[in-house]
């Protein structure tokens, strides 16, 4: 296949494009299939968010294998590596089964009881808070699945208003981007560069820790006083007491193999083995256990394998862009780039850029995990958390442009907890330094900092007009 710029870049890049629009267009099709059910079947399946980038990686290996043979379709997903989608898969598995879901209830509801708040309040803000902060030990998927079921029973699934639901969802999806940077394992984007650069946990703690906390803590406990008449009527107070207690020693060997699955990350025929195991367990017992999100899961998964499908050919424009920013114009060129492509691949491509300085690689990480909530695709973990809460909004489907929106205001915390704390705060409202930043851009660059505000601005409007109507 062609090293250089040649069909095969520009047929990736515009159906990474068309999958981004697609990603954003979903709700569409969703209400279509409520309203033209004769071909229902065929609108749903346009309408689920996983299978947006799957659908239209399978159109990109049909194109390589139709313009440049089998042989060359096979070597390309061959060097790919889906590692990433296995693990997300396994880990939101057994991290939603219930020995494990019943430690973190028993956690929260512990915690909840110190709290100056009601146990349904004070148990919200704890899994906006101290369940993505654990996302630094237990990874950030398995907190992700953990912190949205958690959610689901106690809000989601009560009497609250759109409004409540969607900035709990955006404040979820920023917290748990940012609450993983703690370690050097936990989060992707991080996971991606840590080797390289000789990032330990201890750089971690000393370089993001601070910050990543209290922008967790500032978004968690804003939402939660804003909404905190809304969550003081209709937030469940205690969780799972319908269903029975699971035995301790079954819960320990449930946790066992769940750290287990965590410490063998990088390597899926571990893992793979361990879930197998983790089955065969959920069979012999199954009075311990409830539905598996088996569906869920593998519809995750086949969503972030097209997105490294896709990504795989956007390194000949990400890589470039990347290399030819200062310091400054990569912290917020990554914070927005997040938006319309995997935060974990922008920093792997940036990580290939050579004789980079420190400075450099903190605003490519730091920017990259700050936007990492602003859409489904810009964190590896989200499509987990969307796959879980969705049944819970009208039609049965996310507003992309309401995520983006609701995730603006918790983005911004996070900026100015990585971007101010390290220099002056004032700086990101200084309209002179913006305006020298912005004339400084390559054009094409600034082309594509601007798409996504400007499809969630005309996204916002038309979802305001249909709701005049």
């Amino acid at each position: 296949m062609p090293t250089s710029i040649g069909p095969l870049e520009i047929t990736g890049a515009a159906l990474f494009a068309l999958a981004v629009v697609h990603t954003f267009s979903t709700r569409y099709f969703e209400h279509l299939a409520h309203t033209r059910t004769a071909h229902a079947g065929v609108w749903h399946l346009l309408g689920e968010v996983e299978a947006v980038f799957g659908f239209w990686a399978i159109v990109l290996v049909l194109f390589i294998a139709l313009a440049y043979g089998w042989g060359a379709s096979s070597q390309y997903l061959e060097d790919l590596h889906f590692t990433e989608p296995m693990f997300v898969f396994v880990i939101m598995v057994i991290a939603a089964s219930r020995p494990v879901m019943q430690v973190a209830a028993d956690s929260v509801r512990t915690v909840s009881r110190v709290l100056p708040a009601a146990p349904g309040t004070a148990g919200y803000f704890l899994s906006l808070s101290l369940v993505p902060l654990l996302g630094s030990l237990i990874t950030e998927p398995a907190a992700m699945t953990l912190a949205a079921l958690m959610l689901r029973e106690r809000i989601f699934s009560a009497d609250v208003s759109s409004r409540l639901k969607y900035a709990t969802l955006g404040v979820l999806f920023v917290n748990v981007s940012v609450g993983g940077t703690l370690t050097h394992f936990a989060a992707p984007p991080v996971l991606m560069v840590a080797a390289k650069w000789g990032w330990t946990t201890e750089f971690m703690l000393s370089t993001f820790g601070a910050k990543a906390a209290l922008a967790v803590l500032v978004n968690a406990l804003a939402v939660t006083f804003i909404f905190r008449r809304e969550l003081g009527q209709h937030a469940v107070h205690d969780l799972g007491n319908g269903s029975p207690r699971v035995p301790a020693p079954f819960v320990l060997l449930n946790l066992l193999l769940l750290a287990a699955v965590v410490f063998t990350n990088h390597h899926p025929e571990a893992f793979m083995g361990l879930f197998l195991l983790f089955l065969g367990l959920v069979e012999a017992y199954r009075r311990h256990h409830d539905r598996l999100l088996l569906r869920e899961g593998l519809m995750v998964a086949f969503f972030l394998a097209g997105l490294v499908v896709l990504g795989g050919q956007q390194r000949w424009w990400l890589q470039d862009v990347l290399s030819r920013l200062d310091e400054s114009t990569l912290f917020y060129g990554a914070a927005a780039l997040t938006a319309i492509t995997d935060n974990a691949a922008l920093t792997y491509l940036g990580s290939l850029v050579e004789g980079v300085s420190d400075e450099y690689k903190y605003a490519l990480v730091s920017g990259a995990v700050a936007g990492g909530g602003l859409t489904v695709i810009a964190n590896a973990p989200n499509p987990a958390g969307f796959a879980i809460l969705k049944d819970k909004f009208h039609e049965q489907s996310i507003n992309a442009f309401g995520l983006f929106a609701a995730a603006f205001p918790p983005t911004v915390v996070a900026i100015l907890c990585f971007r101010g704390i390290r220099g002056p705060v004032g700086e990101f409202f200084d309209l002179a330094v913006w305006g020298q930043w912005f004339s400084q851009l390559d054009r094409s660059f600034l082309f594509l900092l601007i798409l996504p505000f400007v499809i969630a601005i005309i996204g916002l409007w038309a979802e305001y007009g249909d709701r005049r109507k």
